[in-house]
């Protein structure tokens, strides 16, 4: 179970090279125009709040949701196989532990997952995308050559491989996995946008003024596309969660923390299903549903927010 991995960029069809959305600014400025005018139409894009509101109450849940807990995901906290209740919300696993403090640990576990692990596939594709698509010539043929070797790795068949017989297995590590293998996607989109914007005047005025390329990416390039930068972050993050989940399940994951895929693989493990214990594996399973569906259709709110010919006037 994978992400999707878009093609080309929100807004473009697939195949064809993507445009980069709104006016280039020079100076380091947003490309999209001032902040009150994003923040104005984000606000009144329903996706966009239905996702923010979906993700964040999950989010503070795993963050708040310990200080209200009695008892640790893993103590036995009650009898065996009970429903749910007052004192055990979502009920309570064949051996008596609570469920609600299982899915609470979980859901912290899968947005640390989500962030390091699109964290890292965000900067290792992205900085290959600048450099590919500002320097050319053979830079940008070896860094291609790289993108299309990983691209070509079966990266969750890998990722099952070094979690299998690889001793280490914590989130940290996980997602640093995840991270090194999806990011060519990213590299092309990145690089595509890039070729589009170092032919600009602003770019070669910068470039005369005998600024670095470090210093042009960083101030020229990168604030005109900080708009997808972030939905491809957004698309990483959830794609993170994804496999993450889907390694978990399989008895891949991290043995030193709780997480909803482990969750799953639990209740499968010890016959939930054909128990009735329905409480136990429809938590985890709706929570990963929802958090991923969220951040996708919030994608596509942002991508109607960021893109004036997709705005809702």
């Amino acid at each position: 179970m994978t992400a999707t991995q878009p093609t080309a960029a929100p807004g473009t069809e697939a195949g064809e090279q993507p445009a980069v959305t709104g006016p280039a600014v020079s100076g380091g400025r947003k490309a999209q125009g001032d902040v009150r005018e994003t923040l104005y139409f984000a606000l009144r894009n329903p996706k966009v709040l239905i996702g923010l509101v979906v993700v964040l109450g999950f989010l503070l849940l795993g963050l708040l949701g310990p200080l209200f807990l009695r008892h640790a995901p893993m103590d036995y906290a009650g009898p065996p196989m009970a429903p749910p209740s007052a004192d055990f919300p979502f009920g309570t696993t064949t051996f008596g532990q609570d469920v609600f403090a299982q899915f609470v640990a979980g859901l912290r576990s899968t947005f640390l997952v989500g962030l390091l692990g699109g964290g890292v596939a965000a900067v290792i594709g992205m900085t290959i995308g600048f450099v590919a698509g500002y320097r050319g010539g053979l830079i940008d043929e070896l860094l291609n050559m790289l993108t299309n070797v990983v691209l070509v790795i079966p990266g969750f068949v890998v990722l099952i491989i070094i979690n299998a017989y690889l001793g280490v297995r914590s989130v940290p590590m996980q997602a640093l996995y995840i991270g090194i293998f999806t990011w060519p996607w990213v590299a092309r989109a990145v690089r595509s946008q890039t070729l589009s914007l170092r032919s600009r005047d602003f770019i070669d005025l910068a470039r005369l003024s005998g600024v670095g390329v470090g210093t042009i990416l960083r101030r020229e390039v990168a604030p005109n596309m900080y708009s997808y930068l972030f939905m491809t972050f957004v698309l990483l993050f959830g794609g993170s969660i994804l496999t993450a989940a889907s390694l978990d399940f399989i008895g891949l994951g991290p043995t030193n923390a709780m997480s909803l895929g482990l969750m799953m693989n639990q209740a499968v493990q010890w016959s939930a299903l054909h128990l009735g214990l329905w409480w136990w594996f429809i938590p985890p399973g709706l929570g990963i549903t929802l958090i991923v569906g969220s951040l996708y259709i919030m994608n596509v709110g942002l991508d109607e927010v960021f893109n004036p010919k997709l705005r809702e006037m």
